[in-house]
């Protein structure tokens, strides 16, 4: 029997937390890993206490911002790097794996806290029409390793 590679194990694990997502317009999940040992975890939605987007707004989701993005939510990379902030958890060094592409704002702080190499499964650019991956571009530019995920 062959066994997955971690890579497929926390890929799916994403894909799976991408399902705990209250969004209406996107579910994303997002897994940190250091060392083949996850150090954590989360899926795109409103800070904890607050709301869920798909209960409030079922149809249309939560308000837009100017740029047509979610206006309350935090994206997956996000809620995954505050969860291990808040808890003293050092990131530097570590892996991401996320279902979706980061942005430009999520590369910079990806980048900031020493991610040093990051799965991801969809295209952000894809998903909101738009030319290029700024995030991708991003995290390249300055010497993070950056992959599409591709199922071993």
């Amino acid at each position: 029997m062959d066994k997955p590679s971690f890579d497929d194990i926390y890929m799916e694990l994403a894909e799976n937390l991408s399902k705990k997502s209250h969004c209406v317009k996107a579910q994303v999940g997002a897994v940190v890993t250091k060392d083949t040992r996850i150090i954590s975890l989360g899926y795109n939605g409103p800070p904890a206490g607050t709301h869920n987007c798909d209960e409030e707004w079922p149809q249309e989701g939560c308000p837009r911002d100017s740029k047509g993005s979610c206006s309350l939510a935090l994206h997956a990379e996000q809620n995954a790097i505050l969860y291990a902030a808040n808890n003293h958890v050092t990131m530097q060094g570590s892996t991401l794996y996320v279902t979706l592409s980061p942005c430009i704002a999520c590369a910079r702080v990806i980048y900031t806290v020493g991610i040093k190499k990051v799965y991801y499964k969809n295209s952000y650019a894809e998903f909101k029409g738009i030319p290029t991956d700024e995030g991708v571009e991003f995290l390249k530019k300055f010497g993070v390793e950056v992959l599409r995920y591709k199922k071993q």
